[in-house]
């Protein structure tokens, strides 16, 4: 235990930083995605969305090393030596998942600003921002939370990959070290570890729903 709690701090601060990330990047192209139907940022967004979640980790971390820092030398290509160092792999374990957020976003704001409520709004004269932002994103969220909840829990275990490729401390490289030398008793560890955390992650998220929707809570009141 003294092990992995030494270690996961590090696996931890890369998948809360890639979920920051892909939740600035997908929900707002979501949104845009959503009220801006079959226009050319529509279909631009659902293409890199498209290529967001079909490229895997591991190879995107790879070109992205080759690119900035093989061939322009911008950033570090391992280790956590400066504060630039997290951005490659915060953009290649953040890459798919804010693909993700994005495209599910977009299915759900298409669904709720068909709404009569939504009309309605706009017809007491309310502001497209208002609207927006206020009624249609916050009923949307449901399926972007759920999204988003998953999505930092499979980063946890995702993140192996990542901390291999870009030589991070984390408890992923730690359990890949670990396999390659048959320690099994950390492996376990670590698996058991992972999925307790996982299971909390749902648990916040179930309880998010409530005051994010009140409708939920207003059912078991």
């Amino acid at each position: 235990m003294n092990e992995i709690f030494d270690r996961f701090p590090t696996t931890l601060s890369l998948a809360i930083y890639g979920t920051i990330f892909s939740i600035f990047m997908g929900i707002p192209l979501g949104m845009i995605s959503a009220t801006r139907q079959y226009s050319a940022f529509d279909t631009s967004a659902q293409v890199v969305g498209l290529l967001g979640v079909s490229i895997p980790n591991f190879w995107l971390g790879l070109m992205l090393i080759i690119a900035f820092s093989l061939n322009l030398g911008w950033l570090p290509p391992s280790g956590l030596t400066s504060p630039g160092a997290w951005i490659l792999p915060i953009i290649t374990v953040g890459t798919n998942s804010a693909a993700m957020v994005m495209r599910i976003t977009r299915s759900s704001m298409l669904e709720v600003i068909r709404q009569d409520y939504i009309r309605t709004a706009r017809a007491k004269g309310q502001k497209e921002s208002v609207v927006v932002w206020k009624h249609a994103l916050r009923n949307a969220l449901i399926p972007v939370v759920t999204a988003v909840g998953l999505d930092f829990g499979f980063l946890l275990g995702g993140a192996i990959l990542t901390e291999s490729i870009f030589a991070l401390p984390g408890l992923g490289r730690f359990m890949v070290e670990s396999i390659s030398r048959r320690d099994f008793p950390i492996v376990q560890g670590g698996v058991l570890f992972m999925a307790i955390t996982f299971s909390l992650v749902n648990l916040i998220v179930d309880i998010l729903y409530a005051y994010i929707d009140p409708r939920i809570k207003s059912q078991y009141t």
